[in-house]
């Protein structure tokens, strides 16, 4: 459909709106001024667009449609490097196999995706899946014997890249015979009460802390609590009828339990890919878009996630209850 537009047009425009000006282009592309100024206004008329206007000192201003442009010019010439890197890669018999992570607190369809698709990508290239916490996980990211992993921030290193996929409700788990089960949802403060069962504090230390600040903030204090190392295990406590957790809207459930949303907040749980930088298979950049497009598809309006990447920052700190907060790491 869009046949005329070219790599050269968006490499072009995007130099032209970034130096403010033809001649500042011309140069640093090593082109002339009259073909910018032919390529510029051929593409523009091509879309029916109008991406600069001319200021009286004769600079470029981008208008709100050439300040979109930016953004969209380099993400698609970025797409490109990325699949000219892939393909390099792959000539040079560089990914003949790939070390792909998931920590339990994730949909685990959303792994299988992703090792589906690089088998689509790569046929010939033998996946070695492994499972583990996200804290472990990170730290084989960082020392090679993971290329990516499907982890819940937040991850504070500067080495690694840890791009949003989607985010999910949290929910409360509870027993299907609990009196609160006739409730559609749970009051803040019959959290306070039957609250008792967390993910362990040494799996993710930062986002158990995470979890009781805002815990504290919403006036739930839990002083005393059990433990567990898994979603499953979770379950089993809240079926055995220690109390209630705090799991991912969507999670297999035991037949005996069920969730119930928390009335008056909108807490959620986010899930990413992290890999290395600059130490990380070509192929991966790849998927990750691929991925992050699928999620956002399929995606429920408060799983959407906006694209720019979560590199090392931790969840948002919204002090109002009526504001979204996203809890990094529980199911």
């Amino acid at each position: 459909m869009y046949d005329w537009a070219e790599f050269r047009h968006f490499w072009y425009l995007l130099t032209i709106l970034e130096k403010g000006g033809f001649r500042l282009a011309a140069e640093q592309l090593h082109t002339s001024q009259p073909n910018l100024t032919v390529q510029a206004r051929q593409f523009q008329e091509y879309a029916s667009v109008c991406l600069y206007r001319k200021s009286k000192d004769g600079r470029i201003q981008p208008t709100e449609t050439g300040l979109a442009f930016i953004s969209l010019a380099r993400s698609v010439l970025e797409v490109r490097e990325e699949a000219i890197e892939a393909l390099m890669a792959i000539e040079r018999g560089e990914i003949e196999s790939i070390r792909l992570g998931c920590c339990p607190l994730v949909d685990q369809d959303v792994f299988r995706i992703l090792c589906a698709m690089h088998k689509e990508l790569l046929p010939s290239c033998t996946i070695r899946p492994t499972h583990g916490d996200t804290v472990q996980l990170a730290n084989e990211v960082l020392a090679g014997t993971v290329d990516a992993a499907i982890v819940t921030p937040p991850l504070k290193h500067p080495d690694l890249r840890v791009e949003a996929l989607r985010q999910d409700q949290l929910v409360v788990c509870l027993r299907r015979d609990s009196p609160l089960a006739e409730k559609a949802a749970i009051h803040i403060s019959d959290l306070q009460e039957h609250l008792a069962i967390l993910y362990h504090h040494q799996r993710h230390p930062e986002a158990h802390a995470r979890l009781v600040e805002l815990l504290n903030r919403a006036g739930v204090k839990i002083d005393d609590y059990s433990s567990a190392s898994h979603p499953t295990e979770m379950q089993m406590l809240v079926k055995d009828g220690y109390g209630f957790a705090l799991l991912r809207e969507g999670m297999p459930l035991d037949e005996a339990l069920t969730t119930r949303p928390v009335m008056g907040v909108e807490w959620t749980v986010s899930t990413a890919i992290a890999f290395h930088h600059r130490r990380h298979p070509k192929t991966i950049p790849i998927l990750v878009r691929r991925l992050r497009k699928l999620m956002q598809k399929n995606a429920k309006p408060y799983q959407r996630i906006p694209p720019t990447p979560i590199r090392t920052v931790d969840a948002d700190r919204s002090e109002s209850r009526k504001e979204p907060v996203q809890l990094p790491l529980l199911p």
